[in-house]
């Protein structure tokens, strides 16, 4: 008879798969894109809670930043792939604008934006730009 496992089912991060969803590009896929990083964090919870209660809210909030970028600054569709890093979540959209983001001013007194770059850089452990021949991918890492 063999042994049992007793492996820490805390740590089964491994059983929560990559995330990996792809919209068309309207203003409704804002909020679908947030929805399927809820849905997301919901099965990690149940493996391994986050070590700090914003963590849920910081990767919700970047998730919506960076899909209403790519609604506003890029024509066509756009990716989102979530998966569990060791300590963290890694985060990746892909759009089919070649430009790479800038800050932009914020000027609150004015309602234009210009706010969402800068938190996403300030909410993640890591942000990085890599081009490709059919637009961008944005990869963050955030903490869990």
């Amino acid at each position: 008879m063999a042994p049992e496992s007793r492996r820490d089912r805390t740590l089964a991060a491994e059983e929560i798969t990559t995330r990996v969803a792809s919209f068309p590009g309207k203003l409704h896929d804002v909020t679908d894109a947030r929805l399927v990083a809820e849905e997301f964090l919901f099965d990690l919870a149940r493996v391994s809670a986050p070590s700090a209660p914003e963590h849920w809210d910081d990767i919700l909030l970047v998730v919506t930043e960076l899909a209403a970028n790519a609604v506003q600054y890029a024509p066509g569709p756009f990716q989102l792939r979530l998966r569990r890093t060791f300590d963290g979540v890694h985060v990746v959209m892909h759009d089919t604008s070649t430009t790479e983001p800038a800050p932009r001013p914020f000027h609150p007194n004015r309602g234009a934006g210009g706010i969402g770059w800068h938190l996403i850089h300030t909410l993640c452990d890591q942000v990085s730009v890599v081009g490709n021949a059919d637009g961008k991918d944005i990869h963050v890492f955030l903490p869990w």
